[in-house]
């Protein structure tokens, strides 16, 4: 599935492509003013018109605007009932906030029990055994920032094999060299329980001969789009 907003959805994204989509519904301020201080940013008519798979909006469990960003959830999730589209709630981590088991387990606990279908978070290497077994819906874990191909890879496999149901990545796929390599390589992960010096061994072959074919650049351009 790709994840995008409504304006990517609907320029970049062909509607015969067949893809699933994740339409991502929550926005607010981008640059300067504190992030967090978001707003429902399209209607969730619109979602059902556009053939969402799913609705993502984007919860601060601890930060300045929580009990904002806890409303957005939860009117994406009522009117979402309502069209049968499932909604994903995201933990957005403030600079301020302390990304660990702890905090990272409470924060999707709270998403979950508020109603959301399924749990975007963060992996740590301690204690995430402990955030999946403390949420009763699946967790996807977010790419975060950029990595190199290996470590990106070796985390979506510790993830998977300490219980999320999948990742979503989005640095880590369109800031690669090879996207499109990088997506494989991400599902011989996450769907083949392929291991991360297997799955980079792949990555390493269909980058060349992508490159060889001329084909990334393609890529690139309409995957570094959705976010």
């Amino acid at each position: 599935a790709l994840m995008a907003t409504r304006g990517a959805l609907r320029t970049c994204i062909p509607p015969e492509s067949g893809r699933p989509v994740v339409l991502r519904c929550s926005g607010g301020q981008s640059i300067l003013k504190e992030l967090s201080n978001e707003l429902v940013a399209v209607d969730l008519e619109d979602a059902a018109r556009m053939n969402a798979s799913a609705m993502a909006v984007q919860v601060y469990i601890g930060g300045e605007y929580e009990h904002q960003s806890i409303r957005n959830l939860v009117t994406v999730i009522n009117s979402g009932n309502r069209f049968g589209i499932p909604t994903l709630g995201v933990n957005g981590v403030g600079k301020d906030l302390v990304r660990d088991a702890r905090y990272l387990g409470l924060a999707a606990r709270i998403v979950a029990e508020l109603g959301a279908h399924f749990v975007k978070t963060y992996f740590v290497e301690s204690g995430f055994e402990r955030v999946v077994a403390g949420c009763p819906v699946p967790i996807v874990v977010a790419g975060g920032k950029k990595l190199p191909e290996l470590e990106a890879l070796s985390m979506a496999y510790k993830a998977v094999n300490q219980g999320a149901a999948g990742v979503d990545m989005g640095r880590n796929i369109f800031q690669s060299e090879a996207p499109v390599a990088m997506i494989q390589a991400v599902r011989a992960v996450v769907h083949q329980n392929e291991t991360p010096e297997k799955a980079f061994e792949l990555y390493k072959s269909l980058k060349s001969e992508r490159h060889t074919r001329g084909e990334d650049l393609q890529a690139n351009a309409f995957v570094s789009l959705p976010r």
